[in-house]
């Protein structure tokens, strides 16, 4: 049904402005019918963060901004959802155009700017839905011209923590200006040392919240260094590698490349994964990583998940593979599993970060 679908809407979609195209798959989404999903193979089960997913793969931040269809992507077999980024106050983000496909790469250019209706806006869906169960993360972004940004992150803790089942610090975007000067040094660690203690400070009422922290993949070896220390200091829950790229490679063919933004989807692929391997390796199993870039097919899920992703999330790939690739990957994990007579996908996790780090950098 869902192949019907995408060989029906795909085509009809590419023909419209891209985030024309975006707006209208999640209005789309409404048509979900309100039926459970497929049951997942018990191999494809994950723990990770105190939580248990029923499979590793997650929708990733920048699709569903306003916590419109949370439920409709679960329904349609993503083991997690992630919504946001969202802001205290609602933000219109930078002007359009500001989204734009790399159709002969399979790629995207973004520079959207953190969208969203707001902190009071999205609150109110998730709250509404807060009964139906599934796992849904909220990701977290400050305004634009925030006097204080990190007071926008500790307040979007404190109101988020009932509803959330775990959160996204995003200071890896690029398309707010100065926002990836949180990921250095002192900023950093001030920063998630406030987060955590306002999920702390909201423990008692809200229950125990992971915090994980959103990566660039720009960041050199050094800089790496530092936010993993860091991190492991504060002890944040998890990590996500990576957002997208301000990076081009040489080997991009569309005509629209120069276009400012972050790149995503498929040119990001190796160098995400190099970066999940180099964290992996940093973190020593500290805590688990969700793998993010360029995942377009069983083959690159599964060397995200060997290069050290116990989770991993999509979106990009969706513009060109449609909504079927989400059972395609579980089926091709599936098969990899009984195929080396493997339980789960926990046996392989990080099993070539190692190999990985040694090769030459991605270009």
């Amino acid at each position: 049904m869902i192949r019907a679908f995408d060989a029906l809407t795909l085509p009809l979609l590419r023909r419209l402005d891209a985030e024309d195209a975006h707006r209208l798959a999640i209005r789309g989404l409404r048509l979900v019918p309100a039926a459970p999903p497929r049951e997942d193979s018990p191999r494809l089960a994950v723990r990770a963060f105190g939580l248990n997913f029923p499979n590793p793969i997650g929708m990733a931040a920048g699709f569903d901004k306003n916590a419109e269809a949370p439920d409709a992507l679960l329904r349609l077999g993503f083991g997690f959802v992630e919504i946001g980024s969202v802001t205290p106050l609602p933000q219109a983000g930078n002007p359009r155009p500001r989204l734009f496909r790399l159709s002969a790469d399979e790629g995207v250019i973004n520079r959207m700017g953190f969208n969203n209706e707001g902190a009071e806006a999205v609150l109110r869906r998730l709250a509404a839905r807060a009964s139906h169960g599934g796992i849904v993360g909220v990701n977290v972004g400050a305004n634009k011209d925030s006097p204080d940004r990190v007071a926008d992150y500790v307040r979007l803790i404190e109101i988020f923590a009932p509803v959330a089942s775990y959160f996204t610090v995003n200071v890896s975007s690029p398309n707010t200006p100065g926002l990836r000067n949180l990921q250095q040094g002192e900023m950093l660690d001030d920063l998630l040392a406030r987060v955590i203690e306002a999920r702390e400070r909201v423990r008692t009422s809200a229950g125990d919240t992971p915090v994980l922290l959103k990566i660039a993949p720009d960041l050199t070896l050094n800089e790496l260094d530092d936010v993993v220390h860091v991190a492991r200091q504060r002890g944040i829950d998890g990590m996500i590698v990576a957002n997208t790229t301000l990076a081009r490679p040489k080997t991009l063919r569309s005509s629209n490349v120069d276009e400012q933004g972050g790149l995503s989807g498929r040119p990001l692929a190796r160098l995400s994964t190099r970066m999940v391997a180099e964290t992996y390796v940093r973190v020593e199993g500290a805590f688990p990583l969700i793998g993010v870039g360029g995942i377009d097919s069983g083959g690159a899920a599964l060397m995200k998940i060997r290069a050290g992703a116990t989770l991993i999330q999509l979106y990009s790939s969706l513009v060109y593979k449609g909504l079927s690739l989400v059972d395609q990957i579980k089926s091709d994990l599936v098969s990899v599993l009984r195929r080396t007579d493997r339980d789960s996908l926990s046996e392989i996790v990080g099993a070539d970060a190692a190999q990985i780090t040694a090769e030459d950098w991605p270009v």
